[in-house]
């Protein structure tokens, strides 16, 4: 396959029509899977944010309060009240904040960024990123499936890589249930993360940093015959990692 990103995408505000800018700088096929940065879908949705928009309460201070103490590093209250603004649980709150955002992604600070935010304060993530695929995607002049992504770290490894969080015109996974090995042992467990993979892939293009590359076209590339699923985000009854962090305490 081939992934390149799209280039001279401008600098995103407001308003902005993603899909126009994409259609206008490359041409698209059918089958390609167009793979958008998150930070530009919330600029285009006007997810920008203030610190003074989030007025610290009381739970926002302890927060700040309990980072400080254990880190000796200073954490805005403000910030923090955002945080829990944004999270329909926080699951670990020190030494730093893991949270689960509305549509279901398990994340630090819920996903919030400080960085590449257009000269705001704060920039949050889509509400609903699956719905700001379908709008991109029905506005492209392909039949091509889009994915917003996003970065995060995961647990035991160190450093962070791209991960889905919507997208529209394509299942989420692959699953392999039922298939054999090349033993003709049954697979009973895997199902495969194609969406996270095909991030994971235009995140090596996309960059951290100034690239200014927030688009990337994956070409060449084939879902396959197998059945597709769309789960991705584990629900709390059967993801028993969540469940054991709920009750672990930091002990510094």
């Amino acid at each position: 396959m081939e992934a390149f990103a799209v280039p001279d995408i401008p600098e995103i505000g407001a308003g902005d029509d993603i899909a126009e800018l994409i259609a206008e700088r490359t041409t698209l096929r059918d089958d390609d899977v167009v793979l958008v940065a998150s930070t530009v879908v919330s600029k285009a949705e006007g997810r920008s944010a203030a610190l003074g928009d989030f007025p610290a309460g009381p739970r926002a201070r302890e927060v700040a309060e309990r980072f400080e103490t254990l880190t000796g590093e200073e954490k805005d209250p403000r910030f923090a009240q955002a945080v829990l603004e944004e999270a329909t649980e926080v699951i670990v709150a020190e030494p730093f904040m893991l949270t689960e955002t509305a549509f279901g992604h398990v994340g630090v600070n819920a996903g919030i960024d400080t960085t590449n935010t257009g000269g705001d304060d704060l920039l949050l993530l889509p509400k609903r990123p699956s719905e700001s695929a379908a709008r991109i995607r029905a506005g492209l002049p392909t039949d091509s499936p889009v994915v917003v992504t996003d970065t995060s770290g995961r647990p035991f490894r160190h450093g962070q890589r791209g991960v889905a969080l919507g997208w529209d015109g394509m299942a989420a996974s692959r699953d392999w249930r039922g298939e054999s090995d090349r033993e003709g042992e049954e697979l009973e467990v895997t199902v495969e993360s194609v969406v996270d993979e095909l991030a994971a892939t235009a995140n090596l293009l996309t960059g951290e940093g100034d690239d200014g590359t927030p688009v990337v076209v994956v070409r060449d590339w084939e879902f396959g015959d197998h059945e597709g699923s769309e789960n991705l985000y584990r629900d709390a009854d059967t993801d028993f990692v969540r469940q054991a962090l709920r009750e672990w305490e930091y002990e510094s």
